[in-house]
């Protein structure tokens, strides 16, 4: 069975509701302006494409990395952007979602091509483009992932010690209270809360006002109520394919037939997972809410995105020298400024074993 092959079978075990792989895709409305945020975001994803591609290319000695993802410099608001995102959304139907990078043999390099061939036609590098091993997207994000996960460890904990002594405070000094036929309810889910029921309890706080011992229990409940919401915010950070991606990546490998993953950049790590793995994964319903999630990116446009947690990938660089950054000034039409920050430099210290493992390839051979 081919890698396509397999990717068709899975995708037949996706919720439809989810991704519907039967269904066109939704085709997306011209941006018109692009904002400080949406720029510096767009060079942070032009940094972590940059730093995995000199990463592999300094590292290997049978493979070299090929920008080849569709982009531009023009933004939405500037001459040519409205050219440049038509023709994109006619290549998404054509050949599918390309991969920011692609992973050659150097035998297979074509050197008159070069490292960037993401200005290129598809139609005059198809043949090319069949000769590679796999195709990468990369993906960005703003945060140090070690340090997230201790603070996260930290507020669950706070917020979980909080959760339980303001039950064991209601219970103690309003259980009289509570003990009115109308308010019996709140007893049995005060008795129901452990540390292991928190993540999923939810009630709705009381709005008692009459008396002075009321307004004490109910406030005692908000406090109670705030915590609980605190301790089920995801906790993890994420690699994030859009639901709207998931369908263009399926076309491309079915245009190409080429292994597809998924690098997440960190500012101190890099992870990675195969596409085969994100449908396993998004195909479990058990997953949901524990593995991944589901949410729309207020970052991104409101897009909807899945956020499978990290750790379900491969750490392929387990250190990450951070970038040297500045402000960019960007007058646009009519005299706007945009001021955006951009980075250059850095270095990923790939862990060649994990990588090899994740590429599926001999550890020996790259």
């Amino acid at each position: 069975m081919s890698y396509y092959e397999r990717i068709r079978e899975l995708t037949k075990s996706v919720p439809v509701e989810l991704v519907d792989f039967q269904q066109p895709r939704d085709h997306a409305r011209t941006p018109t302006q692009a904002s400080s945020n949406f720029i510096t975001n767009k060079e942070q994803g032009d940094w972590a494409e940059d730093l995995v591609t000199r990463a592999i290319n300094e590292k290997s000695k049978n493979f070299v990395a090929v920008k080849y993802g569709k982009s531009d410099d023009v933004v939405a608001g500037e001459d040519g952007f409205d050219t440049f995102y038509q023709d994109f959304q006619t290549e998404l139907d054509t050949i599918g979602k390309r991969p920011d990078l692609l992973i050659f043999y150097k035998s297979d390099f074509d050197r008159n091509l070069g490292f960037d061939i993401s200005q290129i036609p598809h139609n005059r590098i198809l043949d090319y483009v069949k000769k590679a091993v796999a195709g990468i997207e990369v993906r960005s994000s703003a945060f140090l992932i070690d340090r997230y996960e201790e603070a996260m460890q930290v507020r669950t904990e706070k917020f979980t010690q909080i959760a339980l002594q303001t039950k064991d405070k209601i219970l103690a000094e309003f259980l009289d209270v509570l003990e009115h036929p109308s308010r019996q309810s709140y007893i049995d889910l005060l008795n129901g809360i452990t540390e292991k029921t928190l993540n999923v309890t939810d009630f709705r706080t009381p709005s008692w006002s009459s008396s002075e011992r009321l307004i004490q229990a109910k406030e005692l409940f908000s406090r109670l109520k705030t915590a609980i919401k605190e301790i089920q915010k995801r906790d993890y950070l994420s690699i994030t394919p859009k639901v709207e991606d998931i369908k263009v990546v399926y076309k491309w490998i079915e245009t190409f037939n080429i292994p597809h993953f998924y690098f997440q950049v960190f500012f101190d790590k890099v992870y990675g997972i195969s596409f085969e793995q994100i449908l396993k994964i998004i195909s479990d319903p058990d997953n949901d809410g524990v593995i991944f999630s589901v949410e729309r990116d207020t970052k991104n446009q409101n897009k909807t995105t899945i956020k499978i947690n990290s750790k379900s990938g491969i750490p392929i660089a387990s250190k990450v020298d951070e970038p040297l950054h500045e402000s960019v000034r960007k007058e646009m039409d009519r005299g706007r400024l945009l001021f955006y920050v951009t980075f250059r430099g850095g270095t990923a210290y790939l862990d060649i074993d994990k990588l090899s493992t994740i590429l599926e390839i001999k550890n020996a051979d790259f």
